[in-house]
């Protein structure tokens, strides 16, 4: 069959490189794409991912039997509804399953009447008694904005300054309407981890853990990002806490099939997890495979991706079969200099050939793009994901900084500390 994915960053690459060795896909379109996804599939670039009518009509033109939605943005724009109102199975929720993601006020009252652990909060809609609870709370206290805000738009503030300062942001329209409404919780200590599931008909279907690097620099300094490097799996993850993160989700997957939620949520569900001493505790929901964590789960898994997403578009739980390697993988993102803050476009990139001629190493495109002339360009703050799998996670790690080091482009950045706690856990540390 034919298959389209939505989206255009590593984790639309890493899910098309994974569709792309399944032998039921004819022809595979990306739209709009990036420079990567362009080796492996027909990047459609005029294809607005946001324009639902656009997206159904070349849907039909093109014969699609499968679109997978990357991005959370045309989630909670509706866009699989109106593909799945006419027939098309689509791998992703409808808007109402997306408000999970798209509001964080939402998400909480979901966890709160589903009795899944999170943070204590309370949601604010103006700026005044939003700042009277801070002041009550005190410090460090966790301020979100309540949308979409493109990865940003949750502080966690250490002092009771930086808390008013982020509450007065969202309030003064930094993040747009998502800062309209302001949800304020209370700041949980532990290491984070992520756990994704597949879920259809109330069923999870947990995939492996990953642990993401959201900071800039080295140290878990600087600002957050996106993510700047991930691995998998997560070595201090108990078994306890692992069977507690599974039980966690099963019971999310179960609430969505039922009143009054009833969601029919069909799609990846993002758990991101804090492991506190209480044990793991939800931070967020996500309706979507993470990024970067996508980078380095799917090439861990042994079974067809192609059939797996169609079962979960079209309501088959019984039909997935999750089969996954004993590999550890790790990803290393390399970015554009001054990311996440302001940076140049269209920078040549040298190397990926190279790299790519280590075995075990692949290269996942986020921001890249190809000028009139074939060359590779950058395109974006994060540029590319370096992913390498080991039969050991110094094997892995080592192999990714290998590969980082033949890769060149203007002003690359990027951490030279990704796995390093995980390293000292296993007792390989360099």
């Amino acid at each position: 069959m034919n298959v389209l994915v939505l989206g255009s960053g590593g984790r639309e690459h890493a899910i098309t490189w994974a569709l792309r060795k399944s032998p039921s896909v004819d022809v595979l379109y990306v739209a709009p794409g990036n420079g990567g996804t362009g080796d492996i599939a027909e990047n459609v670039p005029d294809l607005d991912m946001m324009d639902a009518a656009a997206v159904l009509a070349f849907v039909q033109e093109r014969h699609i039997g499968l679109v997978v939605v990357g991005p959370e943005a045309p989630l909670v724009a509706g866009v699989a509804d109106a593909l799945r109102e006419t027939g098309v199975p689509v791998f992703g929720p409808n808007a109402d399953g997306a408000q999970l993601e798209g509001s964080k006020a939402y998400s909480k009252q979901f966890m709160l009447d589903n009795d899944i652990p999170t943070a204590a909060y309370a949601v604010f809609d103006n700026e005044a008694d939003a700042l009277a609870y801070v002041r009550q709370q005190g410090a460090p206290i966790v301020i979100k904005a309540d949308g979409l805000a493109a990865g940003k738009g949750v502080v966690v503030a250490e002092e009771l300054e930086d808390a008013e300062e982020a509450v007065r942001e969202c309030f003064a329209g930094a993040f747009g309407a998502a800062g309209s409404t302001v949800v304020i919780e209370e700041c949980m200590t532990g290491p984070e981890c992520s756990l994704l599931s597949f879920v259809t008909a109330g069923t999870s279907h947990p995939m492996v853990a990953a642990q993401d690097h959201k900071r800039a620099f080295d140290g878990d300094a600087g600002p957050n990002t996106g993510g700047m490097g991930v691995y998998s799996p997560v070595p201090i993850v108990s078994e306890q806490e692992m069977a507690a993160m599974e039980d966690i989700m099963a019971r999310a997957a179960a609430a969505t099939a039922r009143e009054p939620f009833g969601l029919d949520y069909r799609g990846t569900l993002y758990g991101g997890f804090m492991l506190t001493p209480e044990g793991p505790k939800i931070v967020e929901f996500n309706a979507r495979f993470g990024d970067p964590e996508t980078q380095v789960v799917l090439p861990q898994l042994e079974s067809d991706l192609t059939q797996i997403m169609l079962a979960v578009a079209e309501g088959r739980p019984e039909d997935i079969d999750l089969r996954w390697t004993d590999d550890w993988v790790v990803c290393v993102v390399l970015a554009s200099e001054g990311y996440p803050g302001s940076y140049e476009k269209g920078k040549v990139i040298l190397g990926i050939e190279e790299a790519e001629d280590l075995d075990g190493v692949v290269v996942f495109h986020a921001g890249t793009v190809r000028n009139a002339d074939g060359e590779l360009l950058t395109a974006g703050g994060r540029v590319l994901n370096v992913v390498a799998h080991g039969k050991t996670f110094e094997e892995a790690r080592n192999l990714a900084y290998e590969a980082c080091d033949l890769i060149n482009f203007e002003g690359k950045q990027y951490r030279h500390d990704i796995g390093r706690k995980a390293a000292e856990y296993l007792g390989c540390a360099e």
